[in-house]
């Protein structure tokens, strides 16, 4: 049931695994660092972003909200404390026109899509499919910014519907969605409250592989070009372009090397955060101490820790 849930932590990496897991295809989730249109124009195509903060209690929005039942955006209410990161990627999986959601999740859309706000909630923290056990001890609240059929939406499980945020395309979308995101960085940058950004885009390998396969047919149709010219300006030209075109698919092969590894570390990382290591710790303090040495090494530790409080007061 519902009590099962924990925390996703705040990872691209985990997030990524998750959408795997659950059956979507060629998706990744990317960390933003810097807000502005080149970075975002970069990661095309973007299927929504996510923005997460240190939630308070105190925080309060009185923005007019859309009747979940005058629009088919999928909404969904958060019923239970934990769902908040999943509901905010599912609330951009299932909104996005562009994304293989895979067989079960497909079905579970339509599973649910006449029902009402609480009723979506109370069915994604009640699936098997979607459900998810993970650890973070802080508490994150997640918001998602999605296109949907010409309107720029702002969800969040936490109120009662839809936030539509205007009119906008799938080419302006990014652009009109910084202003939105950049108040609350603004707002959170002021109270020092911990906030990220992260984006839901195309699988890269993927995108760089496609871009790969577009070079090497442009590359064919320069060639055979070529071999109906002799030698002259229009030649001197193509054999230019064929220059271009392979010192393009060397980038994006490199692109894919990185995105690789990328992946693989993220894999690495994930495996070691599942991983319970207090029994080996536990193990190892106990060998210490049969040892004679864990004593030893305790008094070593406060030693070195007292002598850095002493460096950090010197230095103030």
């Amino acid at each position: 049931m519902a009590d099962n849930w924990c925390t996703i932590e705040s990872d691209p990496g985990v997030f990524t695994e998750l959408i795997e897991e659950i059956g979507v295809k060629d998706c990744q989730v990317e960390e933003l660092y810097v807000l502005d249109q080149e970075n975002l124009q970069r990661l095309k195509p973007v299927h929504g972003l996510i923005f997460l903060f240190k939630w308070r209690a105190d925080e309060s929005d009185n923005r007019a909200t859309e009747s979940p039942f005058d629009t088919d955006v999928f909404f969904a209410n958060q019923v239970i404390n934990n769902a908040c990161a999943t509901q905010a990627i599912l609330s951009i999986l299932l909104n996005a026109s562009k994304v293989d959601l895979g067989e079960e999740l497909a079905q579970f859309k339509e599973f649910s899509q006449e029902f009402p706000p609480e009723m979506r909630g109370l069915a994604i923290s009640n699936s098997d499919l979607i459900r998810r056990d993970e650890s973070s001890e802080d508490v994150y609240h997640f918001i998602s910014y999605l296109p949907y059929k010409g309107r720029l939406y702002e969800l969040d499980g936490l109120k009662k519907g839809p936030i539509n945020l205007g009119p906008c395309t799938e080419e302006d979308w990014l652009e009109k969605v910084c202003p939105e995101i950049q108040k609350r960085i603004e707002k959170y940058a002021r109270s020092e409250i911990r906030f990220n950004l992260m984006a839901i885009i195309k699988n890269r390998v993927t995108v760089y592989k496609e871009q790969v396969q577009d070079f090497e047919n442009q590359k064919a149709d320069v060639n055979t070009r070529l071999m109906d010219l002799q030698d002259g300006p229009e030649a001197d030209n193509l054999r230019q372009q064929l220059a271009l075109l392979n010192d393009q698919i060397s980038t994006c092969q490199e692109a894919i090397k990185l995105e690789e590894d990328k992946r693989k570390n993220w894999r690495l990382e994930n495996i070691r955060r599942k991983h319970n290591y207090i029994p080996f710790i536990m193990n190892m303090l106990k060998i210490l101490a049969e040892k004679g040495q864990l004593v030893d090494l305790v008094e070593r530790a406060k030693s070195r820790e007292a002598e850095e409080k002493e460096r950090r007061k010197d230095k103030q």
